[in-house]
């Protein structure tokens, strides 16, 4: 029997329980077997994965990854393919960026998926050195209360970004790049903000490290157990770095799922001492 999404434990995230172990959808859309993609889909969500992450810029070929060929693969609309009608505990989180046209990108995510609002919508900041977020974020709250969007999430993030969404509205979740080759002080810090206001944190590139968009790349001096690959040991550590710590790690192989899964029951004796 394999493990399950059920084993890495659960966590609150927009007014609900999810499991810890999540699914990022990007690398989905690099596979030109739009078949695979679903049946992996179809695959996560039979091994208890319920918090889905994608965006309506994750498209190949010519999209975010810029790979493939063939007609247009939109990850959001291979969910929809895969998945609707919706599992009733499905969380689907979505990102606009906020450089972009806040209304319509939310409504192309609202098409591409086949739903009248989206559970969560996280806004990406496309510089994260800018001052403020709160004109893009007040828009964004304003298509929350036309009930378009059920939550928001912010990205790409500093505290004092955190701090001037919250004065808006309620915050469920930050993401930011975050691995055990891939941190910064400050990131760490807001990881345990998050914590003390019981915020999701919602790393990327956790298993990708610095090759980040260009997929996963071998991490220099670090020290891998025994009979666990180093995949696997990115999520764990991951996962390790709080109960609201959430893993979207993602993948177009069905091997590789399973694999990824397995290791959010991973308990290493050399996490004890933390990050």
């Amino acid at each position: 029997m394999p493990v399950t999404a059920e084993d890495s434990g659960t966590a609150a995230l927009a007014g609900r329980s999810v499991r810890r172990m999540g699914f990022g959808t990007m690398r989905l859309t690099a596979n030109p077997d739009r078949d695979l993609a679903i049946r992996v889909l179809h695959r996560a969500v039979e091994l208890g994965v319920n918090h889905l992450d994608t965006a309506a810029f994750y498209v190949s070929p010519g999209g975010t990854l810029g790979v493939g060929s063939g007609p247009k693969r939109y990850a959001a609309e291979l969910i929809r393919a895969a998945l609707s009608p919706y599992p009733d505990d499905l969380v689907i989180a979505t990102k606009v960026v906020s450089s972009s046209p806040l209304r319509e990108r939310v409504e192309t995510n609202l098409r591409l998926l086949g739903v009248d609002a989206l559970d969560v919508v996280n806004l990406r900041l496309y510089d994260r050195a800018a001052a403020s977020l709160e004109v893009q974020f007040e828009e964004l709250a304003g298509l929350q209360r036309e009930g378009l969007i059920r939550h928001l999430g912010i990205s790409n993030v500093h505290r004092h970004h955190l701090d001037q969404a919250q004065a808006i509205a309620p915050v469920v979740c930050v993401q930011n790049a975050y691995g055990v080759d891939l941190r910064l002080p400050s990131d760490t810090e807001l990881l345990h903000e998050c914590e003390r206001r019981g915020i999701a944190f919602v790393p990327f590139f956790s298993v990708a490290g610095t090759g980040r968009e260009k997929g996963y790349t071998a991490g220099a001096g670090i020290t891998i157990p025994e009979g666990v690959s180093e995949q696997q040991f990115r999520i764990a550590w991951t996962l390790h770095q709080g109960p609201h710590v959430l893993a979207i790690p993602g993948t177009g192989s069905l091997a590789h799922l399973e694999e990824n899964i397995a290791a959010g029951a991973l308990r290493l004796p050399a996490f004890t001492a933390g990050p």
